[in-house]
Order: structure tokens, then C-alpha cells, then sequence
């Protein structure tokens, strides 16, 4: 009924507790996730958890909070998208907000994965923050709208979202989305197209109210979405339906069920 597209279960607070993660994944009615990688050096293990399970999936990139990590290739990138079960490509983009300094080597490394994703036909999944401007232009310059893809934990302007709905990007809500100060980002929320919406927990942060501030699992999914139907003034039903055959559409995913 409801998928997660977008998680770290790879990371250390998640890895351990797999099983029982997956178990209440089946008994929230998350029938999917999509495991996002961060850095090459870690997707082996990415991949590895979604080659392990049918209903888990995987991406290939290198986080823009990563400096000092080795930086794909375009090559290496596309290469990586003929494994089994890697569905997209990212995270990847812009984030102005942790680093300073010249951070030219972060827009060549936007720009070489969103051409990776052109070259293998893979949607993009796009980290912005404190950097739209340059995020969006640069997904212009590139023609990323080839590729497609969805800015993930959506907390951008609805000026924002409405360029990225332009160059025919999906738009993805987390748990921010409950918290009762975003006010700005209910009302994109209500106003994003339903055929262009993703759900995510961005697992193992930003947990939904009411676990804010504990550790976030793919499990607490519905609570996004429940909040997205209230704000819509729709049945929850409506919102699930319509974000997992996004997802599925997207990432060309078969939608079983296990």
C-alpha cells in the first residue's frame, strides 16, 4: 500500500536491525523501499541489501556532503546501473548549508552524475538545500529533464518545486512535512500535483511526528503520507495509492508484493 523511496539502511543505527525493520515494514503496509547510496565506497553494501531482497531497491552516486571521497566517473556511474535491482541514480546535487568554501568540485560532481543518468537512462534523485538556485540551473544547463528523476525530502519555495515540476522532476515529502512549524512546505504539499509525488523517510532521520526525534525507519512512512491526505482533505488511501505508482513508474519497478 505504501513505499518508501528513499532510506539508508545501510547506515550503522539501521544495518543491525534488518530483520526487524523488514518485519515492520509488513505490518505498517510499506511493501517497497528504495535504498539510497551516499559514496562509492559504501554501495557495495547498498546493493548488496537490495540484491538480498525483493522488495528493496538501489541507487548509485556520491552525496554532495562528501568532500574527501573519490569521485565517480560518468563510466563508472552508468556501469554501475547494469547491476540488478540499481534503479536510479544519486543521491546526488547541491548543499550549500554544511560546507564553505569553493565548492566548485560539488557542481562537477552534480553535473557528471546527471549526465551518467542521461547516458543510462536512469532517473536522478536530487539532494538540494541552501543551493536552488544553482541546483535548478545546472539541472537546466545539463538537460536533466532527459533523465528525470524527484527532488527528495522536498523543503524548498513552491517557486522551487514549480521549476522542478517544469523539467518534469518529481517532488518527494518526508517527515518534515508533520512537523507543525513547516508551515511553507504543507502548503507545496498541498499544491504539488498528485501524479508527481513521492513519500520518503530519508531513514534514519527526520522522523515523523509522532517519533520525531527518534530514530527514523521505513516503517513510519504512512505518517507522511497521512498527513499529506489531511492537508489535501483526501483519504490516506487516495495518497498511497497514487505515491507508489509513482514510484513505480518511475524507477520501472514491477509492482510486486511480498
Amino acid at each position: 500500500m505504501f513505499v518508501d523511496s528513499h532510506c539508508h539502511l545501510d547506515f550503522p543505527e539501521l544495518r543491525a536491525e534488518l530483520p526487524r525493520l523488514l518485519d515492520a515494514m509488513r505490518a505498517s503496509q510499506v511493501t517497497h523501499a528504495l535504498c539510497i547510496a551516499v559514496e562509492m565506497g559504501a554501495w557495495p553494501d547498498v546493493h548488496a541489501l537490495a540484491a538480498g531482497h525483493a522488495n528493496l531497491y538501489a541507487s548509485v552516486g556520491v552525496h554532495p556532503d562528501y568532500a574527501d571521497t573519490p569521485e565517480p566517473t560518468v563510466g563508472m556511474l552508468v556501469a554501475k546501473t547494469r547491476e540488478p535491482k540499481i534503479v536510479a541514480i544519486g543521491e546526488t546535487g547541491l548543499d550549500y548549508y554544511r560546507l564553505e568554501g569553493d565548492l566548485g568540485w560539488q557542481r562537477e560532481r552534480f553535473r557528471t552524475h546527471i549526465r551518467a543518468a542521461r547516458e543510462a537512462g536512469r532517473p536522478l534523485v536530487i539532494h538540494t538545500r541552501a543551493a536552488a538556485a544553482d541546483t535548478l540551473s545546472i539541472m537546466r544547463e545539463e538537460r536533466a529533464g532527459e533523465a528525470g528523476g524527484v527532488m527528495h525530502c522536498f523543503t524548498e519555495t513552491w517557486e522551487v518545486a514549480a521549476a522542478a515540476l517544469e523539467q518534469g522532476f518529481h517532488i518527494s515529502f518526508s517527515g518534515i512535512v508533520t512537523f507543525k512549524n513547516a508551515t511553507a512546505l504543507k502548503d507545496v504539499a498541498r499544491r504539488v500535483p498528485l501524479d508527481r509525488m513521492l513519500i520518503e523517510t530519508d531513514s534514519p532521520y527526520l522522523a515523523p511526528v509522532p517519533y520525531r526525534g527518534k530514530t527514523n525507519q521505513p516503517a513510519y512512512v504512512p505518517h507522511v503520507a497521512a498527513e499529506i491526505a489531511r492537508l489535501r482533505d483526501v483519504p490516506v488511501e487516495t495518497i498511497a495509492a497514487a505515491t507508489s505508482q509513482n514510484f513505480f513508474r518511475l524507477f520501472r519497478i514491477e509492482p510486486h508484493v511480498h
